[in-house]
């Protein structure tokens, strides 16, 4: 009887080695490789949808003042607090109509380069015209195993696959560190990436700096997905199969 009490006590402790992580699956970076990663490779650019808001500056406040229209929106609401003049849409063809210049080009831009080429066209009607554009709608979701789930509005576009795990509050114990998925909308068309948090790699990835409307996605592990299978009476009836197994013991002896 003795020995099946052993056999049991050591299957149980097998089964609790082999459910612990490693650090290998934890630990993030691992490796000796140099990363050459360089943010100017992935400035997101403009998409069709993306918001717009657009403000135009001059030494001359008054020849400013018909490209830097307010809707009536946003004069009676919270809105006119926004320093920028109101938001354009960019339509299926990467437009945005502007005032007085009319339709203008800015779908596959990054933010620099629409500046730039809007303020090529104000120079007809303004002297040395400044041009600012910001994303408003500039998001990215983070879901699965991470301890904040959710959408997140970010303020500028320079943001990381890392900035975006740090705003959910790190993965959980039981995310996947070695797969995480990312979803990309490209041309009009959804495109998945795979990174490894634990391999320096992932500072060379495409999807390193993350583009407007990325999803992250971190999948559970296989505990995880384990422990789902069991009801929540499973931890309690593990409880009391060790109390027997404890009795039978101390009675065998």
């Amino acid at each position: 009887m003795k020995n099946n009490i052993s056999k049991i006590l050591i299957v149980l402790i097998t089964l609790i080695i082999s459910s612990c992580a490693s650090k290998k699956d934890l630990v993030y970076f691992q490796g000796e490789q140099e990363s050459h990663t360089k943010y100017e490779d992935y400035i997101p650019r403009i998409q069709s949808s993306d918001m717009l808001a657009i403000s135009i500056t001059a030494a001359d406040i008054k020849a400013t003042e018909p490209f830097n229209q307010q809707s009536v929106y946003q004069l009676n609401s919270a809105v006119q607090n926004n320093p920028y003049a109101k938001v354009y849409t960019v339509d299926e063809q990467g437009n945005i109509n502007y005032p007085i210049i009319g339709q203008i080009k800015v779908g596959g831009l990054t933010r620099t380069e629409a500046e730039n080429e809007l303020k090529s066209k104000l120079s007809k009607y303004i002297v040395n015209p400044g041009v600012n554009i910001n994303f408003t709608n500039f998001r990215i979701s983070v879901l699965g195993e991470v301890a904040k789930p959710g959408n997140f509005t970010v303020p500028n576009e320079r943001v990381s696959i890392l900035d975006a795990i740090g705003m959910a509050g790190d993965l959980t114990i039981n995310g996947v560190r070695s797969n995480i998925m990312v979803i990309r909308e490209q041309n009009g068309q959804k495109q998945t990436y795979n990174v490894d948090l634990t391999s320096k790699d992932v500072l060379n990835s495409p999807v390193y700096y993350l583009a407007q409307n990325d999803v992250v996605y971190v999948e559970p592990n296989s505990a995880k997905i384990s422990a789902s299978k069991f009801t929540p009476n499973y931890s309690l009836w593990i409880s009391v199969a060790g109390v027997i197994i404890s009795v039978i013991s101390v009675i065998a002896k």
